[in-house]
């Protein structure tokens, strides 16, 4: 009598990226990361998870269910480095979400994936915001009561986040976090603000030497006028010579 074979399940690959660009544009970009370090710092003391532009699997055995959000917050599991987030391991979906949307993206941030977030992944908090300001509105928020979402209030021009116990707004034409605790503007890191520095101080340089260039420029046209002033002047002296 022949063994029965024992034939193992075949394993599920869940893909690490999903060929997309990590962000549309530089501004999408830096906003993306300056929001994940920073609150990354602003929570580096409790057992909380910060990433963005990260794959979450959210159905165990089927890979195309899957979402990225540029930007998530989960409470209550490990700091420690995820290749994809597999949420059936963790046992836990984000609190906090934020995309950062654009005229091509913001249908779906506004549809699917708000289907997404409040109904199969139940997050707590979910934001959108078009950093080019480009659709109307450009930053709207929703939170999770009883299994649905309910569109936030401003409060001083800012959607307080009752999950990350901070406010949301634009600081310098920039969204930013504000601690009403401390009643303070979280910074993006410092490396971030020194490229900034030294751009601005670029462009200072820039514009004085545009405005030197001008000067010098208007001086030289000064020196011609006079010139052409004096020839047409020395023209008409001999004019009157000869006349004479």
């Amino acid at each position: 009598m022949m063994k029965q074979k024992i034939q193992s399940a075949p394993t599920i690959f869940y893909p690490e990226s999903d060929g997309k660009p990590m962000a549309e544009t530089d501004k999408h970009r830096d906003l993306m990361v300056d929001f994940i370090q920073m609150l990354q710092r602003h929570f580096r003391d409790d057992p909380v998870y910060v990433s963005g532009n990260l794959l979450m699997y959210y159905e165990q055995g089927n890979p195309k269910k899957s979402v990225s959000p540029d930007v998530f917050v989960v409470f209550g599991v490990s700091k420690k480095q995820r290749r994809t987030y597999l949420t059936w391991e963790e046992s836990k979906t984000p609190d906090f979400v934020l995309e950062l949307a654009s005229p091509s993206t913001f249908r779906e941030d506004l549809r699917r994936k708000k289907a997404l977030y409040e109904s199969v992944l139940s997050v707590k908090e979910y934001y959108i915001y078009d950093p080019y300001g480009e659709i109307n509105p450009n930053f709207i928020g929703f939170r999770l009561t009883n299994g649905v979402y309910e569109e936030i209030t401003f409060v001083d021009d800012r959607l307080p986040s009752d999950v990350l116990n901070l406010e949301l707004g634009e600081h310098g034409g920039i969204l930013r976090l504000f601690d009403p605790s401390t009643e303070q503007w979280l910074q993006p890191p410092p490396e971030r603000v020194e490229h900034a520095e030294e751009r601005a101080q670029h462009a200072e340089e820039r514009a004085q030497h545009a405005e030197e260039r001008a000067q010098q420029e208007s001086v030289a046209r000064q020196n011609i006028e006079a010139e052409l002033a004096k020839a047409l002047l020395e023209i008409e002296q001999l004019r009157e010579k000869f006349d004479s």
